[in-house]
This record gives C-alpha cells, structure tokens and sequence, in this order.
C-alpha cells in the first residue's frame, strides 16, 4: 500500500522552498465585492498595497498600488480552506511594475 504525505506536510515542506525563492514576502487581507473579484490590503517586505484582484478557480490576477506611487500587475495560483469562518490560503505567483513616478521618462 502506498502512502501519500499528509496535506499540512506537504505545505510544511513546500512553504520553505518556495518562500527561498521570493523576492518579497508578505500577508495580506481582501474583501470580496462579487464572485471573483475582491479588493484588497498587504503590507510585507515590499511595502504596503491596496489592490483589487480577479480569480476563478486558483487562478488569480490583478493590480494594486504601493505607498510609493508605484502600479504593479499579477498573476498567481493558489488555494485557501475555511478557517473558523474566514477563508485562510497560500500561494505563489509573479508580479511586475507597469508604471514608477520617480523613473523619469523616455523622450522618443
């Protein structure tokens, strides 16, 4: 018979690696408006966001702004279970900088 790990294990094991690989880290807590879409605030290594986010399934995107003026976009892919009522979940995902007021401008 063959034994598969525990869920809580498998994230024990996996949180570590995959937080190795961040270049930020944070937490964060939104509010839902709709099903799917949800607006919300972190705060992290990063600085703190306000954004609002679009997911189906465990896929999600969106976008949010920084302290700093700064716009970012992403996506990533995660799950969540209910946790005395709330929804409590982990992912992972990549995010880039669309626009910076303090990088200046190319003149073209």
């Amino acid at each position: 018979m063959r034994r598969s790990l525990p869920l809580p294990r498998i994230f024990t094991l996996a949180i570590p690696l995959l937080l190795g690989a961040c270049s930020s880290v944070g937490v964060g807590v939104s509010v839902p408006l709709f099903p799917g879409v949800s607006i919300g605030v972190g705060g992290g290594s990063g600085g703190v966001h306000l954004g609002v986010g679009a997911g189906v399934g465990p896929v999600g995107v969106g976008v949010g702004v920084n302290q700093r003026g700064q716009v970012s976009t992403g996506v990533g892919v995660g799950t969540s279970t209910n946790v005395g009522g709330a929804q409590v979940g982990v992912g992972v995902g990549t995010s880039t900088t669309v626009y910076d007021p303090d990088q200046p401008r190319v003149r073209r």
